[in-house]
């Protein structure tokens, strides 16, 4: 898998988001394991440093859990708090100014609805 790095955002910080995506779109699990610092490395051609720093931001988090001697796993309730968190974080981060441009637009809600989604395909 050929993987871009944005080189406007710290590569750990990337990996880090990677994770995060996996972990709300349920592609990791609860006490699933995390591939091995080295296999990330060595997968992404990146610096062990890099990847154990995306793990270590996770793991202060509580969104995984570093099992001596076995690696690291994904925390039980992990993808719930993060769900929370992210939910959180739109509201107060990203809806101030979405809700600013739409009123700016002059859209209403009814017309927002009627829109497509890529999700839906139509």
């Amino acid at each position: 898998m050929s993987v871009t790095w944005n080189d406007n955002t710290p590569i750990y910080l990337q990996l880090k988001e990677r994770v995060v995506t996996m972990l709300l779109d349920g592609l990791l699990k609860p006490g699933e394991a995390l591939p091995s610092v080295r296999q990330i490395a060595a997968e992404y051609q990146l610096n062990p440093i890099t990847v154990s720093r995306a793990y270590q931001e996770l793991a202060d988090e509580s969104l995984i859990e570093k099992r001596r001697g076995l690696g690291m796993y994904v925390s039980d309730g992990a993808p719930q708090k993060l769900l929370n968190s992210e939910r959180e974080r739109f509201l107060r981060e990203e809806w101030p100014a979405v809700l600013i441009r739409i009123e700016r637009l002059g859209l209403s809600l009814d017309k927002l609805l009627e829109q497509p989604t890529k999700e839906h395909g139509e």
